[in-house]
């Protein structure tokens, strides 16, 4: 790949050099659609033609709502071909969201999926809030009978550019000649933990120099076969699908829908994978609830075939020779344990898969290296295309993310602050000229925010955000990220949020405690396997069983951390985290700031010391009805806790106690 390409050329040189192969398939009705090369490069033509009828000029943003699918990258690929760019919207977004980036980036085309995203669009018109002129679906079922004049079907406006094109048939190749690498390709939304997401400008130069970097690491072939079913809207989409995508020419495949996700994941058996820590912890705890419903048998040859993988992977860590007689014990342990279950979670023929995004736990790292998993932790932010260190094959540590890409610098601010420099660093965010100016240098430099060191191995370590590490008693820093991975390992918790541990404004140290919500799923399946009733979510927080559950696998996570950051006490909250309650983000990462100030009274009776603490809640049961309900949240210590004599460990791959 020359430096001087974009993405409109990429698409053409692929659709040149090898026009009937499958570029896209997505699976309809059970089966799979192709797209060919050839095809695709004339959607894109078709679709830019009739962006341009409706006044998309060089210079402007076009939005996309919705989830992936093939207009998504057909309408990215013609907003691009004009000389525009794409910003990309979570369909889980709501309307303050929605509103935020449309203004922001004075978007007046946008690409919508479905009745449900036009809708949004709509009450935003009405309430005055955004001024639309175009909006384009691709889903026309429940839309039939709205007569919006600005409703257009994604089809109709390729049939009309189809039309527009012919009489202008040299318009489109003249537009694509003039688009320089440093141009505007999409605009991406930053994580926003702590307030409104930002906007972050990548051009095509930054992407396509990341997918290069990327592939001198770990090569990539026009043979590579990848499923996209993270939104687009995520810098991680963006990166695999889009930018590696055109750049090597991978098949990309689009699952049918949410619940046929993993079947058609296993179907496809994927090349590479990227996915945040959520995606693999679920993969982890559905081999739990599987290990754990399957007979003796099975569970014993599961357990021999993992303590075999586990040791290798361990070795393999640690820089040690691996023997015949272990490599033949790993032959035999992934043909009757380690397999089947990588076939089960449509693994089989992944050669790379990255996790990024937020950190993924040691142990659960490790579990995916212990059943022949070729997982590795990146890191990286919106900001540098979503990856700038990485780790190598038969380089990896459990507790690092790597040595930075090809092309990229490293240095650490005096106050241990991660800067980053390299071709894919962005060019700022659109309309926030002080954001800026805070986030980069006049040489270049990227200040991530993020506070970390490099390993007696030369590997980078994240502690976490620069302005939440901590001091403990012994004077050693920490991250309460560091905590709550540990806690998060168990099968039973979704989300923990830990306080305390650092000095407060009176120089003494305070308990280290915990926020917990539970993994319904595997909480609910527990609770039916010991017969126990319950309603709601949070009647099953309440039961005084469950929170014994919980409170052995913390007091087992204490056992792994220094006495100091050992976690005290905890509470079992009584709802879960949600993105449209702004208590995470939309790629699942907690909003710590937000959690400090909803839950105070909770946090200070943990503080505290108190038994309980008294909360209101609303209670929505399955027939609609609301109730608002006064709950008492029991707060547990674990001072005196201890579990039961004569129960066993919990094996890491089993949810049984």
């Amino acid at each position: 790949m020359s430096s001087g390409e974009t993405f409109p050329t990429l698409l053409h040189k692929c659709a040149a050099e090898r026009p009937k192969d499958v570029a896209m398939q997505e699976k309809r009705y059970g089966i799979w659609q192709p797209i060919t090369w050839q095809e695709y490069e004339q959607r894109v033509g078709d679709f830019a033609h009739g962006l341009a009828s409706l006044g998309v000029e060089r210079g402007d943003v076009v939005a996309v709502l919705g989830d992936n699918r093939p207009e998504w990258l057909i309408a990215e690929l013609a907003a691009q071909s004009i000389g525009a760019a794409i910003v990309g919207i979570f369909p889980t977004s709501i309307n303050e969201e929605i509103e935020h980036i449309l203004n922001r980036a004075d978007v007046r085309v946008v690409v919508a999926e479905d009745q449900e995203q036009v809708d949004k669009l709509l009450r935003l018109d009405a309430a005055a809030s955004v001024r639309v002129d175009s909006i384009i679906y691709y889903d026309p079922h429940g839309l039939e009978s709205y007569d919006d004049p600005r409703l257009r079907l994604f089809t109709d406006v390729e049939s009309s550019g189809a039309e527009w094109g012919a009489l202008h048939p040299t318009w489109l190749s003249e537009r694509v000649a003039k688009i320089d690498p440093d141009d505007l390709a999409i605009i991406c939304t930053t994580s926003g933990t702590t307030s409104r997401p930002k906007l972050g400008k990548l051009t095509h130069r930054n992407l396509l120099s990341m997918a290069q970097s990327l592939a001198e690491v770990d090569p990539i072939s026009t043979k590579d076969r990848y499923v996209s079913f993270l939104p687009f809207a995520w810098v991680g989409e963006q990166m695999l699908a889009v930018a590696c995508g055109m750049s090597f020419g991978l098949t990309v495949s689009f699952p049918e829908s949410a619940a046929t996700q993993r079947e058609d994941l296993r179907e496809i058996g994927p090349d590479l994978m990227f996915s945040p820590p959520r995606i693999w912890e679920s993969m982890l705890s559905d081999v739990q609830v599987r290990i754990d419903e399957a007979g003796w048998l099975k569970r014993a040859v599961f357990g021999w075939g993992y303590d075999v993988g586990d040791r290798v992977a361990g070795d393999i860590a640690a820089g040690r020779k691996i023997g015949f007689v272990q490599r033949l014990r790993l032959a035999l342990a992934n043909g009757v344990a380690l397999r089947p279950v990588r076939d089960q979670l449509g693994l089989s023929r992944l050669r790379h898969g990255y996790t990024g995004g937020a950190p993924l736990g040691p142990d659960a790292f490790r579990f995916f290296h212990a059943i022949g998993v070729n997982i590795k932790q990146i890191y990286g932010q919106s900001e540098i295309c979503g990856i700038a260190v990485l780790h190598r094959d038969n380089d990896i540590a459990f507790d690092s993310v790597g040595v930075p890409l090809p092309g990229t610098e490293m240095r650490f601010s005096d106050s241990g602050e991660i800067q980053l420099r390299s071709s894919a660093v962005f060019g700022g965010y659109l309309g926030d000229r002080d954001a800026t100016s805070a986030a980069l240098d006049a040489d270049g430099w990227l200040k991530t925010g993020d506070a970390g060191y490099l390993n007696e191995s030369g590997h980078l370590v994240v502690i976490d955000r620069v302005k939440d590490v901590l001091v403990s008693r012994d004077g050693t820093q920490f991250s309460s990220a560091f905590i709550e991975n540990k806690i998060k390992f168990s099968p039973y918790v979704e989300e923990a949020v830990a306080f305390g541990g650092a000095a407060d404004s009176l120089g003494s140290h305070e308990d280290v405690t915990a926020l917990i919500t539970l993994d319904q799923a595997t909480v609910g399946a527990w609770a039916e396997h010991e017969h126990l009733s319950y309603t709601t979510y949070s009647d099953l927080v309440q039961k005084p069983e469950v929170y014994d559950v919980i409170a052995e696998e913390i007091f087992r996570t204490n056992e792994e951390l220094r006495d100091a950051i050992k976690v005290r006490r905890f509470v079992l909250l009584h709802k879960q985290f949600d993105p449209d309650d702004d208590e995470i983000t939309r790629t699942r990462k907690v909003k710590r700031s937000v959690i400090s100030q909803r839950y105070a009274q909770i946090i200070e009776s943990l503080s505290n010391g108190d038994d309980d603490v008294q909360v209101s809640s609303a209670i929505t049961y399955q027939d609609g009805t609301t109730v608002e309900k006064n709950i008492a949240l029991r707060i547990f210590d674990l001072s005196t806790f201890a579990p039961k004599e004569g129960l066993d460990r919990r094996a890491v791959w089993s949810g049984r106690r």
